[in-house]
């Protein structure tokens, strides 16, 4: 059942002047959450999060990487905040990994949840 007052058990407004004013706001909202974002360069957060997990990663992939930088990102909030990462390892080699930031409740610890190896700079992120 929906705690908003202006919402049915439907989740469908039930007062007219609400719906005016605040659909707009909801359709802006709509499609955030849940699903993955725009690409979007890379932060020296997003970076600090890739070296981070860098360890988990070469012994995961099995190898060890001189060259390890962030170049691009995509993100999805879900009950936390998963990161797919494009991750240049050197030469024309990429990486994918998927990284996990809890909420805050639960201290925003980060995992290593997946990696995809054998990409190209041309690649685009997908979910994984």
């Amino acid at each position: 059942m929906c705690v908003y007052p202006h919402f049915g058990r439907t989740g469908r407004l039930r007062n007219k002047k609400f719906s005016r004013f605040c659909s707009p706001l909801f359709n802006k909202m709509s499609g955030t959450q849940g699903g993955l974002g725009e690409v979007e360069d890379v932060t020296p957060e997003i970076q600090t999060m890739c070296d981070e997990v860098k360890a988990a990663v070469e012994e995961k992939v099995g190898k060890k990487y001189d060259v390890y930088t962030a170049k691009k990102y995509k993100n999805q909030i879900v009950a936390g905040t998963n990161y797919f990462i494009k991750v240049h390892v050197g030469g024309d080699d990429y990486i994918h990994i998927r990284l996990f930031e809890m909420l805050p409740v639960h201290g925003n610890k980060r995992e290593l949840h997946s990696i995809h190896t054998s990409k190209t700079e041309s690649d685009e992120i997908v979910y994984f």
